[in-house]
């Protein structure tokens, strides 16, 4: 199951990331957007977890939950059109 993050500190790095939803079981991928033209972070992730019962558990915990100075916003990613 894809997972978005978004409210993310802009010096959290991929590998925090997965630290952080490795609590939850296991974790495919943790990619952390990154400008193209900046190098930095835009403040959003998406996390592949391939049990869904353990990415539900991820969502329900860290959503609403600040790492830096805003909370978290947790969710089912989306599929693209």
């Amino acid at each position: 199951m894809k997972i978005f993050v978004a409210g993310l500190p802009y010096d959290l790095d991929d590998a925090e990331l997965m630290e952080i939803f490795e609590k939850f079981g296991t974790v495919i991928s943790a990619k952390v957007a990154i400008d193209k033209e900046t190098g930095k972070s835009r403040g959003f992730a998406f996390v592949e977890m391939p049990d869904r019962a353990e990415a539900m558990d991820a969502i329900e915990n860290l959503n609403d939950i600040s790492l830096g100075k805003k909370p978290m916003v947790v969710k089912a990613a989306e599929e693209r059109r």
